[in-house]
């Protein structure tokens, strides 16, 4: 671990945070080596924190060894620039393991992601979270999706019991729900924006104190997703409305053609950029010739705002 607890919650809080595909060669292999050059291209730019083996990284599709492999890689390349989280969860015991190899490895924190499959009682999550937030030494954001969605009073009491408990992560997208935890818990956590394409809640996540959110099209994107990140933050309306206009609706149409495109037209779009990282591992599916020529236009549209 390179950074404190109170660094690393500066750290996520404001800034821009960006989620690295996870490289695969074309047998479906993890690319070490391509993998470290796409961690050297992001922090060349201005982000504050680097999510590992999440979402967009495929952690749902990532076995032990790989998942292992991919954190340390990463805190080595990162070399102590910016905090780097990996993800954990699936069981409370996968959890522990997950998180024991992130801590091993130098992993600054973890990200953990909803139980596997079933439908849960708040008292079961907290409980989950709670088991694994207690495993690890290093700090701790729950990611609110999913089936392992908590209510601000579960909210209260997972970060009463848990000292390394530092963020809370929406994947949902209720505005209602994540400000009636906001206002409960005030700055006892930091707070990030998480649903698929964030950029497009936005505006409504910083109208009620959300400064920082997960850009997954910072893969293939980067310096129009920080120009309007930039924009949002000092106020500037126009670039936002323009920037949102003209790449993140018709992405966000594109993306909704079918489940899991949130994750797989990212792969394409860093193709598309010279920068590929194989394909997706099923159950996704990779978007078909159409929907990337229209994905490269959409490229090309960013390049010019």
């Amino acid at each position: 671990m390179n950074f404190s607890k109170e660094q690393t919650v500066a750290a996520i809080g404001d800034g821009l945070l960006s989620f690295p595909i996870t490289d695969f060669d074309s047998h479906g292999n993890f690319d070490r080596e391509s993998y470290r050059q796409r961690l050297e291209w992001f922090v060349s730019h201005d982000i504050t924190a680097v999510f590992v083996a999440g979402g967009t990284g495929e952690f749902f599709n990532l076995t032990l060894d790989e998942y292992r492999e991919i954190v340390t890689l990463a805190v080595e390349t990162v070399g102590g620039k910016l905090p780097v989280i990996a993800s954990a969860g699936l069981s409370v015991e996968a959890g522990k393991a997950y998180a024991r190899m992130a801590e091993d490895a130098g992993a600054d924190g973890i990200l953990l992601m909803p139980p596997y499959l079933t439908e849960c009682p708040q008292e079961g999550l907290v409980e989950y979270a709670r088991q694994i937030c207690d495993s690890t030494k290093i700090n701790v954001i729950y990611y609110n999706r999913g089936n392992g969605v908590l209510e601000a009073d579960a909210v209260q009491q997972l970060a009463d019991a848990c000292p390394n408990l530092i963020g809370l992560k929406d994947g949902k997208g209720d505005i209602q729900l994540l400000n009636k935890i906001i206002k409960t818990l005030g700055d006892r956590l930091a707070y990030v924006g998480g649903v698929p394409t964030a950029e497009i809640f936005a505006e409504a996540y910083l109208s009620i104190g959300v400064n920082t959110y997960s850009s997954a099209v910072f893969n293939f994107v980067p310096d129009m997703a920080v120009t309007f990140y930039k924009a949002l933050r000092q106020g500037d309306s126009a670039t936002v409305k323009t920037i949102t206009n003209e790449f993140f609706i018709p992405f966000v149409n594109l993306r909704d053609h079918k489940k899991g495109y949130a994750v797989s037209l990212i792969k394409a779009g860093a193709e598309l950029i010279g920068r590929p990282a194989g394909a997706v591992r099923a159950p996704l599916e990779m978007p078909n010739a159409t929907e990337q020529e229209q994905l490269k236009a959409l490229i090309d549209k960013a390049q010019s705002l």
